[in-house]
């Protein structure tokens, strides 16, 4: 839970401004001039690249790519490679931003979770077993512990089948 607080949930939007910051989350959609010029050395069918913008350099961008998705579905994950990029190869930018909705449900989700596995006992109720009333030194009874573990409980409508309740 603590770990979706400090990932939170993100989404592409188009980019308001000219350029995103420096170091900044950026997706770019490739166009069909831009698939011809780097399908030599990205492929043909690219459709989008997203990464980190580490420069804009006499108008082409310095992208530190970590994914590539395919215009036919798929996505290829790449480790930050650098990858120049002209403005003209691009028809749209997006930028990573939080998306705090999102962030909100995903934590409240975690919460609920959290409390509906507390509230089930499956943490352990604290109880222990009790010995059998006699003990027999010759032989052992061993009683196997019994172990309920609800995982989803849900309340259903009574149907009433062939008149019965």
């Amino acid at each position: 839970m603590a770990l979706a607080l400090l990932t939170g949930c993100y989404t592409l939007e188009p980019v308001s401004r000219t350029t995103p910051a420096l170091g900044e989350r950026v997706a770019l959609d490739i166009n069909d001039a831009g698939r011809v010029a780097l399908g030599g050395s990205m492929g043909p069918e690219i459709g989008q690249l997203e990464g980190t913008l580490i420069q804009r350099d006499n108008g082409d961008y310095l992208l530190g790519v970590t994914s590539v998705t395919l215009l036919r579905g798929g996505a290829q994950v790449w480790k930050g490679e650098q990858v120049h990029i002209k403005p003209e190869y691009v028809s749209q930018m997006y930028e990573r931003k939080l998306s705090k909705p999102r962030t909100i449900a995903l934590t409240a989700a975690g919460v609920a979770g959290a409390a509906l596995i507390a509230s089930q006992g499956l943490l352990g109720s604290g109880a222990k077993d009790q010995p059998p009333d006699h003990m027999d030194s010759n032989t052992t009874n061993r009683i196997p512990r019994t172990i309920h573990l609800t995982v989803l409980s849900i309340a259903l409508p009574r149907f009433s089948f062939f008149g019965r309740p």
